[in-house]
Order: structure tokens, then sequence, then C-alpha cells
């Protein structure tokens, strides 16, 4: 069959993953699946489409990982680039290309950007102060410092972003600084980097991403968050950092630095782009993907990279625009996923709960996979990974419902029409039902996924097999059979058909099995514009069917549960966090000044959703105390409480109010903050021994 292509180009990118670690189901169903999805789809619509991703290989997240095992940055994204592609060839990922940052072109790229932005006096080299590990030795990359967060106070957050409130801020924001190398408290020293003035931006930012929301529906999730960047107004951002690994600087003047990693790595789009047409016969042919302003640039990432998507790429590519002749395009949607997290609890490789792609497919089939995380898609709030339920969609779903129907017409078109295709009889009301909804259900589910709606695509999808299963009961083959042979080839013919529309429109979803059912019905996929409404010739021949999707075992899912809730392996693993934990002396604790506190007022904290300014008594004098306990209590609940602070904590600053202090409270496993409260009956002032 000849395909007509339509003329629009299309390019689709999934965030880049950090070549530092495995690759995880949380990844999958953020970034990946979704978009592979979208990509089968339309290549079976005929679109011309490339799919591009690759390796992140820069940053400190490698060099952190590379002085832990004492290795090289290099030995690290190689064993991590190696694994990670692996993984996501047995998972079914379709990238034209999975590429790397580090690789000349990309480097090439880069420093281009940069050497156009300097050219065009767009970048300014500022002064500014950056953390020094004097005994290190060496500046400290933001996420070798560690303190709390200056809007919602988290105690773990990184020197300029922070990892539950998902603000950015500068480093001298961060508040107790520690460095992650030595341990001590790093010294702000002044170092000169050159900086993006994305603020510049920031109106032609809001009016792009206006018309694309009026054109493309973007999601609520994701302009939300944009719009709550551009009500704290964008600020310039750092593009170099004084660091030996990485992209270097392309300037005399600065051999010493390289690009910040942010800056660097969305670029790693288009190298990756460029590598694809690179050693073909029209190497050119990237930039009909990339600029031409008829190409639709689809960008699928998880929310914790909406802001560099939607407001630092597009205002990065705007910049170019500017001062260049071959103009790229920006995205025309960013369809960003929440997240999935793991049997209650988010997924962490620091502390190692989740599993890694390659870990789960030794032990299950990626169809299956992809189908319990795409039918489980977090779109538009948190999921959660759980293995009853993964046990459970490919059971009583893929097994019961699509492999039965399946399973059950060909047993009937072996055992009485010698595994071909039966000639149909007269139509029925019920025959004209079924092809009917055979003919719609493609172009209901290909609307679904043209606006990245897979939950609903792929409900869409499995009620079409149970339409089937339906449509079998009902005609009741194995009566006709006995009686009206006629009857029973109709059914089975409809029902092969079917077998035939559904093997197309769950390709995207479960590749791997689709091609199984395509060949046992001994035929080609074909055009998706076509699906449920082609029928087969009288006589076709028939290959042997197979089980496609063998029931998981109560045993397997007990033991994958056990392995991940044993209570042992918990109350190690949380002893060996225990070990690490650095020692003091008396005297080193007998500088903490706690006192008894009362609380007087409370209020929220405008803007946060964790924050609440008291206001609270120690003796006989009042200080003001911001504490990020807004999510356990209520400000009417608090007053009057007494409570224990630290009352000689240097003030810090918190969303713009001063804390002159910090109150003691419990997190229990749930996450919940629990102050700690003492005897009403004790006065205010007094000390905590």
């Amino acid at each position: 069959m000849v395909f007509k292509l339509k003329k629009e180009k299309i390019i689709v990118t999934s965030a880049l993953p950090y070549a530092n670690g495995n690759i995880h189901l949380g990844h999958l169903s953020g970034a990946y699946l979704p978009a592979d999805i979208f990509v089968r789809y339309n290549r079976l619509i005929n679109s011309d489409i490339v799919y591009v991703c690759g390796s992140d290989e820069h940053g400190v997240p490698i060099t952190i990982t590379a002085d832990k095992e004492n290795l090289t940055p290099q030995d690290i994204i190689n064993r991590y680039h190696e694994n990670n592609k692996a993984a996501f060839e047995k998972f079914g990922m379709s990238f034209d290309i999975y590429s790397r940052t580090s690789i000349p072109t990309h480097h090439k790229t880069a420093q281009e950007f940069f050497s156009s932005y300097h050219k065009q006096g767009i970048l300014s080299e500022k002064k500014s102060l950056q953390f020094y590990d004097e005994e290190a030795g060496m500046f400290l990359p933001d996420r070798y410092v560690e303190g709390t967060c200056p809007k919602c106070g988290f105690e773990e957050a990184r020197s300029d972003e922070c990892e539950r409130c998902g603000d950015l801020y500068d480093s001298s924001e961060l508040v107790n600084p520690k460095s992650k190398i030595s341990g001590g408290s790093p010294q702000l020293k002044e170092t000169s980097h050159w900086y993006f003035p994305l603020g510049k931006y920031q109106e032609r930012l809001e009016d792009y991403i206006d018309k694309a929301n009026t054109k493309f529906s973007w999601k609520n999730n994701v302009l939300q968050y944009c719009k709550g960047w551009f009500q704290d107004g964008l600020k310039d951002r750092a593009v170099t950092r004084d660091l030996d690994w990485g992209v270097k600087v392309p300037l005399n003047s600065s051999p010493d630095k390289v690009l910040y990693v942010w800056f660097e790595a969305v670029l790693g789009y288009i190298s990756a782009t460029k590598e694809l047409f690179k050693n073909t016969e029209k190497p050119d042919e990237w930039k009909k993907y990339w600029q031409d302003e008829n190409t639709r640039y689809i960008a699928f990432i998880g929310k914790d990279n909406i802001v560099f998507h939607t407001i630092i790429f597009p205002a990065m590519l705007m910049a170019w625009n500017d001062g260049n002749d071959d103009k790229f395009v920006l995205p025309e949607n960013v369809p960003a996923n929440e997240f999935l997290n793991f049997e209650g609890k988010k997924f962490s490789k620091s502390r190692g709960w989740g599993i890694d792609v390659n870990e789960f497919l030794e032990i299950f089939p990626p169809d299956s996979l992809r189908y319990t995380l795409a039918a489980n898609a977090p779109e538009n709030k948190d999921t959660d990974f759980q293995w009853k339920e993964f046990q459970a969609k490919n059971n009583s779903e893929l097994a019961d419902i699509l492999g039965n129907f399946i399973n059950r017409t060909f047993i009937f078109a072996k055992k009485h029409f010698d595994e071909k295709v039966p000639e149909r009889g007269e139509l029925e009301k019920i025959d004209e039902d079924m092809l009917s909804t055979l003919a719609e259900a493609p172009s209901k589910i290909g609307k679904l996924l043209e606006q990245y709606k897979v939950k609903d695509a792929v409900s869409e999808m499995m009620n079409l097999a149970r339409a089937g299963n339906k449509y079998f009961n009902d005609s009741e083959p194995w009566v006709s059979v006995k009686t009206n042979k006629e009857r029973t080839a109709t059914t089975v013919n409809i029902c092969l058909q079917t077998i035939f529309t559904l093997a197309e429109v769950f390709a995207p979803v479960i590749p791997f099995s689709s091609e199984k059912i395509f060949k046992m019905l001994n035929i080609e996929i074909g055009d998706w514009n076509e699906s449920g409404k082609r029928e087969f010739k009288v006589g076709h021949q028939l290959n042997k069917s197979e089980i496609l999707f063998p029931k998981i075992e109560d045993k397997t899912i007990e033991t994958e549960i056990l392995k991940w809730s044993n209570p042992a392996t918990f109350e190690e693993e949380v002893e060996e966090e225990e070990e690490q934990v650095p020692e003091i002396t008396f005297d080193d604790f007998m500088k903490v000044d706690l006192k008894v506190a009362k609380i007087i007022s409370a209020e929220k904290v405008p803007k946060s959703k964790k924050l609440l300014k008291l206001k609270v008594k120690i003796g006989k004098s009042e200080r003001q105390v911001v504490a990020g306990v807004a999510q356990s209590y209520e400000p009417e609940n608090i007053v009057e409480k007494k409570v224990v602070v630290v009352a000689n904590l240097k003030p810090a600053k918190l969303f713009g109010i001063e804390s002159q202090g910090m109150i003691l409270a419990i997190e229990d496993e749930t996450g919940k903050l629990n102050i700690v409260e003492v005897d009403d009956n004790l006065n205010s002032g007094l000390k905590v021994r």
C-alpha cells in the first residue's frame, strides 16, 4: 500500500535524562511513554515526524556520582548512557536517534548559540558571589551545596533550586549552607560569569504562551506553572559556571569556565537532530525540522522541567532568531505530565526507592508495563504505581479481555474454517452495529492522542476489545455453528476484522503484542486512516495463534511486594543513613539556645502553601518566626501553644519575611509536621536542656 505523506513536519523531543543513574518507571510515565505513543500514532497516520532524545552528560550530578565512585565523569556517562539506551530499546521507545551531549556536534552547537548571543551583545558579564569551599579549594557547583530553602523552609534544598517547592533562586539566598564535599560552611566568594537577560523576554514569552494556548490548548498545570514564574518576574540567569566538566566557553577571556548545564542541555535536541542526518546524503535536512515555520515542535517532559521548556528554551530561541536569518521554531505545545509515585512514595534514586526499567523488564514483558503506565498516566495529577494494580491490568484487561477475545476467535477459525477467513453472509443489525463501531473507533482514539489524552485513548482501545467480546457472546457462534454455519462465518469474519483493528489502534501502546497479532493474522499493519474499514479477502490464510498475555501469578507479585516492603530491609537502610550523620561534641550542642516560647499570633504567608508567619513570646520579649507548618496546622489552631524554639539562630528571610528563630517539629512517616509542645504550666523563656 502506498501512503500519502502529510506536508507538515513534526519534531518531537523527550527530556534528556541525566547519565548518572538508571531510568526508572517514573521517568517512563512522565516524559517518554506519552511521547512514544504520540510518535507511533503519527507514523501510522503518515506524518513526517522525527523523534529525538539522548543523554544529558554534563552538570554536577555527573561529577557527584563520579566522585562517589572514584571514577571519571566519562566513565559514568559511558556506563549510564549505554544502560539507559538499552532499557529504552527493551521498553520499545522508537527514537529516531538517542544521542549524547558529550559529542562534538553538541559542543559546537552550544558554543554557536553562546557566540551568537555574545556577538549580539545580549549577554552581560557580572561579578557575583558563589559558594567557595576553603577546605576543598574550589568553587562549589549548585548541587554541592545544601541548605534551607529561602521560600518554603525545606532544609535539604540545593543552592539554586528547591526540590520540594520547585523554586529557583540565587545561591546567596540559601539559608544555612553546607558543603557536600567537606561538610563545612562554605563562604560566598566573588567570581565572574556571563548572564542571559531572561527578564528582557518576559513580555514576548507571555504573548507567545497566550497565543500557543489559544491555538493548541496547553495543559492547565503548565499554564499555572508559567503564570507563577511571570508573577515573580523573570531575572537574569548565569549561563557559565566554574567547572572542569562541560562545554567550554568559547572565549579566550574565560578559559576555565563551562556553559551552565541548564543552558546547553536543551540545545541537545537540536544537536541530536543534526547528528541524525550528519552522515546521510542530506546533512542539512535537520533544518527542515527546526527552521521551517510550518514545522510543529512538541516537547514532552515531566513537571519538574516545565520552566526550561516553556520559558528558558523559548527565550533562547527568540534571542537566536533576533540575530540570525536561520530562525528556529518554538514549541507548539509542552504537554507536561505530573509525577508517578511508587507504592505511595516518590521515586528517589538517593533513597533507593523505585524500580529501574532494566530490572523490571528482566521479570515482566514490556507491553504489560507500557499498558499499565499508559492507562494510569499522571496527566493532570500525580498517580501511583501499585504492584496489585499492575497485575490486574495484565490479567483482568490484557489477558481476560483483549487476549481472550483474540484467542477464542482463532479457535473458531481453526476448528471450523481451516484457519482461513470465511465469507460473510447476510448482515444482521448486530453485525452492522459492530462494523459501525469499528469504523468510528480509530478516529475517536486518534483525536484523543492528538490532544495528548493518552489515558482516555487507552480506555477507548480497551472498550473496543470489550465490544468485540460482547459481539462474540451475543452472536453465540457455538450455537449457530450447529444450525447455521453461514451465520457463524459472518461472526468469525467480523471478529477477525475487529482483531485487525485492535492490533492497529493498540500498536502505539503495546507494539510488541500488536506485531505478534499481525503475524497471527498474516497481514501487515495498514494506514490508520483506513483502520476499521478494511476487509479481509475471503479465504485469507491465518497463521498459528499464541497466548499473548500470560497471567502474572500471585506468588510473583507477592515476591515483588515483599522485596520493597520488608521492614527489616527498611530498618537496615535507615540505620545506614543514620550512621552517616556527622557526630557533634557536647560543646557544639550547648551552642544551641533552646527556649520555651508561646505563640501569640499566626497568619499564612501569601503565595506559600507551607509557611506560617508567627509572633512568639520568649520571656518578656517578642519576635517573628516563619515556620513551614501551614500544611499541618491552621493559623487559628496554633495560637496559644507553648513550643520549643531555637532562639539564637541567625535571622534569615523566607519569602521576603524575616525569621528570627526556628520552631522544633517532628516529621512523621506521612510527612506531616508535629510541633514539639511543652507543658502549659511552664513559663515562656525557660531554657530547654
